[in-house]
């Protein structure tokens, strides 16, 4: 469990939240959501402890171990993948290095030879406690436990013994992700960790975490798979966080329904506010009335003040109208590809017609964003033709165009080495739309977020009318707000485009073909992205399954005793953990029902109406010192609870 606190970070003048409170309890699927910019990441790393909250207090229980994935700056080198990944189990490799160890001490010792008979006893002693972890934590089987893990994330039996240096960024962070899974924390803090997975492992990700046994906090932009995890929301906004139960639809839902009720009551406010005042006008000198009139001032003095949420400024734009194209937009035949001896696409053939709305998938590695460069003009190939149509006119959007963005440039110099004839005035107007306001066009690009970086790209997509978009993964960086805006924008635009990307709710309005990469071919699945994964799902299901990993760990007749001891020793940890965690459970439950109302006492502190109502005070006084005291007590309790379990858990 963690509970955070009235939580606040600012930098500058800026808050990124204040007085922030949360309680993450074991087993939950929680997700932070929100702008790009808001505090997601920071919030992580706060809880985390690589960031320090400027003011309110964490508290969690000694036994958590956290697993934090960043958005990115991961690196591994010097090691080859598997070595990499099986760091992970470093504490049961070195136990197994001293099982060899003790035997070769063991196979040394000889009573007969006035050895001493104790020390044979303590070394077989200590053997049998380090078999014992080895067992607990299933420590004879590693390899296949690294294989399954890296295999699930798109990794090949060719790739374990590749150095992890030759792996590109995208992949150093599936490393990095694999090594989290391989320790199994009993939390995980995941930021944004679909970035950089193809279609399938996205699925297997999805299917992996669903069954995870510890407590995972997410920050993701993937609506979908938000959907499918998480069971609490957190909106953070305008510095402030709002809770939502459920997924991240019915946190939609509930929005709506929230602001729609704000809405109602703050039109039945002005009402009564209006009725009330013109009661007073009317009645304000009539003798007769005076009672009336200053029963309904106090009345006016009382009513409670209704703040709405301020909206979050969005980007806007639409695609410029395409010039007029012929009926094939692009022809490439018998296209290859090599990187010096390795072939990233072979005699590929692909026809992209007018109108088409084409989503282009495959693993990673299997050419997708090589195919789009070459459709785009962008890179070169060594065998085939690439034809484009009767004027075809492109707009490239690259998955790594923020590294094309000159780190010098300012934004408003960015757009104006694309489009000089444009006025600076024109191009503010469109740096506006991009969500750059003000002196924002004056910042180098250097000191961009990803979103911005990304914005900024968009802006510099729509200044040349194109009839051709080629897109490879537009949304990595972009929130649920500015990634639905550009959804809204491609469904308008009455052109053809090619998009490379794995969010499957964002293709799905979009899409009337499937291109699919694979083993150097190339198919084509007429209908949208839902239609061709139920058909991919169901020739997974008819195929027939591969060969096993293979096996590894001690034989078959100590496995089967093995098996037998650990799960009669589940039973009874079982039957000692029930009531524990029971107990811990109701424990939390009261914890977090105190809280609520020692935030109500607080919030009620904070209204200067409170304090003209002395007996009010003095009661709120006395009831927030009760609260405090048994939080306290229950704060104890449930650390007791939780050292009893960990106990049980560690036999």
């Amino acid at each position: 469990m963690i509970s955070l606190q009235n939580i606040s970070k600012q930098y500058g003048e800026k808050y990124l939240f204040k007085n922030l409170s949360l309680h993450i309890e074991n087993g939950n699927r929680v997700a932070f959501v929100g702008r790009n910019g808001t505090g997601k990441s920071t919030l992580m790393k706060i809880i985390l402890g690589e960031i320090e909250a400027d003011s309110g207090k964490i508290i969690q229980s000694r036994f958590n171990s956290v697993g934090y994935l960043p958005q990115d700056s991961v690196y591994h080198s010097g090691r080859t993948l598997f070595e990499e990944a099986a760091t992970a189990f470093d504490d049961l490799n070195r136990l197994h290095e001293r099982i060899r160890e003790i035997g070769d001490e063991i196979s040394a010792t000889s009573p007969q030879q006035g050895d001493n008979p104790l020390k044979l006893q303590d070394l077989v002693d200590e053997m049998g406690q380090a078999q014992s972890i080895l067992e607990h934590r299933d420590g004879y089987n590693i390899e296949i436990r690294v294989k399954q893990i890296l295999s699930g994330l798109g990794f090949n039996e060719k790739d374990m013994s590749r150095m992890t240096e030759e792996f590109s960024g995208g992949w150093q962070m599936r490393i990095a992700l694999a090594k989290l899974l391989l320790r199994e924390p009993s939390i995980l803090l995941l930021d944004e960790p679909t970035n950089h997975l193809d279609m399938d492992s996205l699925e297997w990700i999805e299917g992996y975490l669903k069954s995870y046994r510890g407590s995972i906090v997410l920050v993701s932009h993937d609506s979908r798979f938000l959907d499918n995890l998480v069971e609490r929301v957190i909106e953070i906004s305008m510095g402030k966080a709002t809770e939502y139960t459920g997924n991240y639809s019915s946190c939609l839902i509930q929005k709506a329904q929230r602001i729609e009720m704000l809405q109602s009551s703050l039109r039945n406010r002005q009402r009564m506010i209006d009725s009330t005042t013109r009661f007073i006008e009317r009645f304000r000198y009539k003798n007769t009335k005076a009672k009336q009139v200053q029963s309904r001032i106090r009345m006016l003095e009382k009513i409670e003040h209704i703040e709405m949420d301020k909206e979050e400024n969005s980007i806007f734009f639409d695609f410029p109208d395409p010039p007029r194209a012929g009926r094939v937009a692009m022809e490439m035949e018998k296209l290859t590809k090599s990187y010096g001896n390795n072939t990233v696409l072979k005699e590929i053939s692909f026809i992209v017609e007018r109108g088409d709305k084409i989503a282009l998938l495959g693993v990673n590695g299997s050419g997708k964003s090589t195919l789009a460069r070459i459709m785009a003009n962008a890179d070169t190939f060594q065998g085939g033709t690439r034809k484009p149509g009767h004027n075809t006119v492109i707009s490239y959007y690259a998955q790594n165009i923020v590294e094309g963005l000159d780190p010098e440039k300012t934004a408003l110099q960015t757009l104006d080495a694309v489009a000089p004839l444009k006025s600076p005035g024109e191009l503010r107007t469109l740096l506006g739309c991009f969500l750059f306001k003000d002196d924002d066009v004056f910042k180098p690009v250097s000191v961009l977020s990803g979103g911005e970086k990304s914005r900024l790209a968009l802006a510099k997509m729509i200044l040349k009318p194109a009839n051709l978009l080629i897109m490879d993964e537009p949304t990595n960086h972009l929130d649920a707000q500015s990634k639905a805006i550009l959804q809204r924008s491609l469904k308008r635009f009455s052109g053809t485009y090619v998009i490379v990307s794995h969010d499957r709710d964002f293709l799905a309005p979009l899409i009337n073909k499937v291109a699919v990469l694979k083993d150097n071919d190339l198919s084509i699945y007429h209908g949208n992205v839902d239609d061709y994964l139920d058909k991919y799902h169901r020739e997974q299901e008819e195929a027939p399954s591969g060969k096993d990993l293979p096996e590894s760990g001690p034989p078959l007749d100590i496995k089967k005793n093995r098996k037998r001891m650990e799960a009669e020793n589940r039973q009874s940890r079982y039957k000692r953990l029930k009531p524990l965690k029971e107990a811990l459970k109701t424990i939390e439950r009261e914890i977090a029902a105190y809280e609520k109302k020692k935030l109500e006492i607080e919030t009620s502190f904070s209204d200067q109406n409170t304090y003209k109502n002395e007996a009010l005070i003095q009661s709120l006084n006395i009831e927030y010192s009760r609260i405090t005291s048994r939080l306290d007590s229950l704060y104890d309790k449930w650390t007791a609870t939780e050292e009893k379990i960990g106990k049980i858990t560690d036999d």
